[in-house]
């Protein structure tokens, strides 16, 4: 078993594996030499503060590759300056190696406009401000809408939510001053309908109630009445209900009469302001007597002329011998309630002498 390994053919097989294992690493090497340019670098360029163009045409006759990244913009340098590369100015690099400039953009980076309309002024800015825009002017314009946001302006012109502008723009908000008083309302009577709604809204007024005479509810009706009626004073923002037909004003004459005594109340100036009213008096009671007092005989009546017949004559001694008849006496009952009665009167005797 020794006597085989120490064989001069061993010593020959081991040799010849060793030099090949050299020549490989060997050859290896050379490659990676020529395929890296091992022992030629190129030093590194300073292009910082020049323009982005003036800085690739520099790294192209080197033999540098290069990539661009948009730096945050600074106001304080030139856009399109590049401010910083990587590697360092003086470093030497392979060729082809890629060189990283940071530039400054144009202008800052474009942001979204948000959506602030119809809202309160004061949530609208903070959305803006959050976003790194700015409020310029605010312009207060009429509506019914007070303290609102109605339109975005930028450099004059109307801006939609959803634009992009440049990071710190300027925008200006026009806003909602609210709802004028007293304003005299449009007379759209003889228009369409469509002119009547388009006069209406450009006046700040909403509209109301729109009755079709036939009810198909076409635009092109010819409007014929409207509450309140044209040149009253109301305060923008109040509705006007329209009445429509295809037929013409004069052709309404009694629709028109009917609707106004509706709607048109007419106060009659002719009566005087103030007149003497007559003042309600409540009903005096009178008290009623306790029990056991005895009812006042009530008054007599007066006796007509016709009543008055004469007695048959009789003898003065027989009238005086007469004597007067007395009403029985009542015996004693449970006392009741006294009901006041009116008492007739008694007979008048009569004596002829």
């Amino acid at each position: 078993m020794l006597k085989s390994l120490f064989h001069w053919k061993v010593f020959v097989n081991l040799l010849l594996a060793a030099a090949v294992f050299v020549g490989a690493v060997w050859l290896t090497l050379r490659w990676l030499d020529v395929h890296t340019n091992h022992g030629r670098e190129i030093p590194v360029p300073n292009v910082v503060n020049k323009s982005v163009h003036d800085a690739i045409k520099i790294l192209d006759d080197s033999g540098l590759e290069y990539e661009v990244d948009s730096f945050k913009f600074d106001p304080k340098y030139r856009p399109f300056q590049v401010l910083q590369i990587y590697p360092s100015p003086g470093s030497r690099v392979k060729d082809g190696r890629s060189i990283m400039l940071k530039v400054n953009p144009r202008t800052y980076a474009q942001v979204s406009v948000p959506d602030i309309l119809d809202r309160y002024k004061g949530l609208a800015f903070r959305q803006l401000e959050q976003v790194g825009l700015k409020v310029g002017d605010t312009i207060f314009e009429p509506s019914i809408q007070r303290d609102a946001v109605l339109r975005m302006l930028y450099n004059g012109t109307t801006l939609k939510p959803g634009a992009l502008l440049p990071r710190f723009s300027t925008i200006d908000v026009v806003i909602g001053a609210g709802p004028r008083r007293d304003i005299t309302v449009p007379n759209v009577v003889g228009l369409t309908v469509q002119e009547a709604k388009a006069i209406i809204r450009q006046n700040l007024f909403e509209i109301g109630l729109v009755e079709f005479e036939d009810g198909a509810g076409e635009e092109s009706d010819i409007v014929y009445y409207q509450d309140p009626a044209g040149q009253d004073l109301r305060d923008q923002g109040m509705q006007i209900d329209l009445w429509a037909s295809k037929k013409t004003p004069a052709q309404m004459g009694a629709k028109i009469s009917q609707l106004d005594a509706m709607y048109r109340i007419r106060i009659d100036t002719s009566v005087p302001a103030y007149e003497d009213v007559p003042v309600y008096r409540e009903p005096v009671t009178i008290p009623r007597e306790p029990a056991g007092e005895q009812p006042k005989p009530a008054a007599r009546k007066p006796e007509s002329p016709e009543t008055k017949v004469k007695a048959p004559e009789q003898k003065a001694g027989e009238q005086k011998d007469k004597p007067e008849t007395k009403p029985a006496e009542q015996k004693p009952t449970a006392p009741k309630t006294p009901v006041k009665t009116e008492e007739k009167p008694k007979a008048r005797k009569v004596i002829v002498e």
